[in-house]
């Protein structure tokens, strides 16, 4: 069995100026995380995060918890 490969998506929201982050969400279930990635160095390092973080960290965004800095 090969393991899941993941599959990468910029948010809609995005406008294309190179400061994207990108996600996939595929694997949340198979594996327990949310890979995320610089979309500047698709290459480069890989953040996991577990999936109860990432829909927290998702709700917060959703709610403006952030502010607008």
């Amino acid at each position: 069995m090969t393991p899941e490969s993941p599959r990468w998506f910029k948010s809609s929201y995005s406008n294309n100026g190179g400061a994207c982050v990108e996600v996939a969400t595929n694997l949340a279930t198979s594996r327990g995380v949310v890979p995320v990635r610089d979309s500047k160095a698709p290459h480069g390092p890989v953040l996991s995060i577990e999936t109860a973080a990432w829909s927290s960290f998702v709700a917060a965004v959703q709610a403006d918890r952030f502010g607008n800095a």
